[in-house]
């Protein structure tokens, strides 16, 4: 069938194509280019020694950036981007992401994914960046290999230059040692709640990762107190004591003290009276507060 102006159907396709050839082809080479890298990106397998667990429930990614209240204002550092699943929600939500990646084979596939994105990748173990060099103000959100987890929060805890908020999917059993209260405290729910006030997210089931670990995880919260819990207090000496006090949960107070700072009992006796502690407690049962109150005895 011919058109009203003497042009066929096909050759008024065949036309509009070629008039629109360049960007037509753009915009195919581009989804092209895209659908290419999404599949190498699934098609890598996770590696056990590096406590990979792929992440894709967008119920979960999106409940961590709520949580985070991760705006276009935000810098965000997050830690081990994977298949880059959270990084997208993420950079969807206008933040700046700087991620830190050790595994090479997902670096080339990230930095391809999202080379046109305000992301930018460090190929690096996270206890070798350098934090100083992100914004006041930055945030870490990020899915944490389990094996990595302790090391993170004594990095965040030491640093002198602390994110404003931290929102760390972890393992369910730590998430919740690091929140606990008196009675079941542990040294580094004190050391990170002197820096951090600390709270709990939504518990995240084993079988909705790829491939599904053994214990299920949950959203810990950590919120930088910006003066110092204790303003008259070493940090460093006062989880010095800390320390000493846990170096043995199952003895008391006494005689983890007295070992730990290499003080005769008598002394360690006198100090723990003077700061109004039993000395028949147990390290997991003091308060921050009774901690506080240690090392102001032992001053």
């Amino acid at each position: 069938m011919r058109h009203p102006f003497g042009v066929s159907h096909r050759a008024r396709e065949n036309g509009i194509h070629f008039l629109l050839g360049c960007s037509s082809q753009k915009e195919t080479n581009e989804s092209t280019r895209k659908s290419a890298t999404i599949q190498a990106m699934s098609d890598l397998y996770a590696k056990k020694s590096l406590g990979q667990h792929w992440l894709n429930d967008d119920g979960v990614l999106n409940a961590i950036c709520d949580v985070g209240k991760v705006t276009s204002e935000d810098t965000v550092l997050e830690i081990g981007p994977g298949q880059g699943s959270l990084t997208t929600v993420l950079l969807n939500r206008g933040a700046q992401v700087t991620a830190v990646e050790l595994d090479e084979r997902l670096g080339k596939q990230l930095d391809e994914k999202f080379k046109s994105k305000p992301f930018i990748l460090n190929m690096l173990s996270i206890l070798d960046f350098d934090l100083s060099t992100l914004p006041i103000d930055y945030k870490v959100v990020a899915n944490i290999p389990y094996y990595l987890t302790a090391h993170l929060l004594r990095m965040l805890c030491e640093t002198l230059h602390k994110p404003q908020l931290s929102v760390l999917l972890v393992q369910k059993e730590v998430a919740q040692r690091v929140a606990s209260g008196p009675g079941d405290m542990s040294l580094i729910s004190v050391a990170v709640q002197l820096s951090y006030e600390v709270s709990l997210g939504r518990v995240v089931q084993a079988k909705l990762f790829m491939p599904p670990p053994k214990v299920d995880s949950q959203i810990l919260i950590l919120a930088r107190r910006d003066e110092p819990m204790f303003a008259d207090a070493d940090a460093k000496k006062l989880l010095h004591i800390v320390k000493a006090g846990f170096a043995n949960r199952r003895k008391t107070l006494l005689n983890s003290l007295s070992a730990g700072l290499q003080l005769p009992k008598d002394q360690t006796t006198a100090l723990i009276e003077q700061a109004g502690v039993k000395l028949s407690v147990r390290a997991q049962e003091l308060s921050l507060d009774d901690w506080h109150s240690l090392y102001l005895a032992a001053k």
